[in-house]
């Protein structure tokens, strides 16, 4: 159904196929685990240079692995821990160039070494966190955050 191809190496143009791609996913189908696995595996598509990508839901006052792509990772993050515990403590999107330098660093995978999480906030309500790791370092700038920021808000309509 989805094919690398079609992706023209614009990065603008491609996040905008990217994001009418997850509509496509997710608009008829109101299982909230199907349409986060889906976009898991959109991103992971779609994204160069990431060794990981998934979802962390808020559940009993902390952040429980959900779906995703990648190598298994940590399965539950305290509020305020780390780079995911952080962006819903603080509930903005965290881009974090060198994850070694980032006071508390959790490190599920050893060649992570920057990271973007978005956080998922419905209702003024914590759902959880969108969580990128690239094993390159600055691997995401202004136009990932964007552009991720824009795929959570497309996204949260089918949550």
């Amino acid at each position: 159904m989805f094919d690398t191809s079609i992706y023209s190496g614009s990065k603008i143009k491609d996040y905008e196929l990217t994001l009418k791609q997850l509509e496509a996913l997710i608009e008829d189908e109101k299982d909230a685990i199907a349409n986060l696995s889906n976009a898991s595996a959109l991103l992971n598509q779609f994204l160069q240079d990431i060794n990981w990508i998934g979802f962390y839901l808020w559940k009993e006052e902390e952040l429980v692995l959900g779906p995703f792509q990648g190598l298994p990772a940590c399965v539950r993050i305290g509020y305020g821990k780390g780079v995911c515990g952080t962006a819903i403590k603080e509930r903005r999107t965290q881009r974090i160039a060198d994850v070694h330098a980032f006071p508390g660093h959790i490190a599920c995978d050893s060649a992570s070494n920057s990271e973007i999480v978005i956080p998922i906030i419905t209702n003024n309500e914590i759902y959880g966190v969108l969580d990128i790791d690239s094993p390159l370092k600055n691997r995401f700038d202004e136009t990932d955050q964007e552009y991720l920021e824009k795929f959570v808000e497309v996204l949260k309509n089918y949550l």
